[in-house]
């Protein structure tokens, strides 16, 4: 995957952990769901371009991959890259890595522009649709975690 840059930094609050000691899974979702925050307002979607426009984004599904613990205190940086689109909708993969550069989360998610007035999808504003096409894109390899499934495997 073409490396991104940092999207989001965020730090390991203790309210964030949980009995086993480390980072409970609500809080890896809260995160990235602070990504997705960060990334509308990167892409022109502020609270104020919200209102103006009467457009928001709406989270369609998630699918969050969990694969090293993340303790009290401990920095996260998470990077994004925008695995497809359409005139309405992001198909996007989101990476938490600790300050050791260790991938320890990612979160795989269908975005889905919004009339906020209507409730209802509509394509994205020329100004999001601008700032949308300088979003970090292009995949040497599809990442390993994006498009999965879940399910118990049944031996044969």
């Amino acid at each position: 995957m073409i490396e991104t840059s940092t999207l989001l930094k965020s730090q390991v609050d203790s309210n964030w952990v949980d009995y086993n000691g480390h980072m409970n899974d609500a809080a890896y979702a809260l995160v990235f769901s602070k990504a997705v925050d960060q990334l509308m307002i990167d892409i022109g979607l502020d609270e104020a371009a919200r209102e103006k426009l009467s457009y928001t984004i709406y989270t369609l599904e998630t699918h969050l991959c969990y694969l090293k613990e993340a303790h009290e205190g401990e920095m996260l940086n998470i990077s994004l890259q925008l695995l497809d689109r359409d005139p309405k909708r992001l198909h996007v993969f989101f990476v938490m890595k600790n300050a050791a550069g260790e991938k320890i989360a990612t979160s795989e998610q269908m975005l889905m522009g919004m009339n906020s007035e209507e409730n209802r999808p509509v394509p994205f504003p020329e100004p999001i649709e601008e700032k949308i096409k300088e979003l970090p894109q292009g995949l040497s390899e599809w990442p390993k975690e994006a498009g999965r499934k879940i399910g118990i495997r049944k031996k044969q």
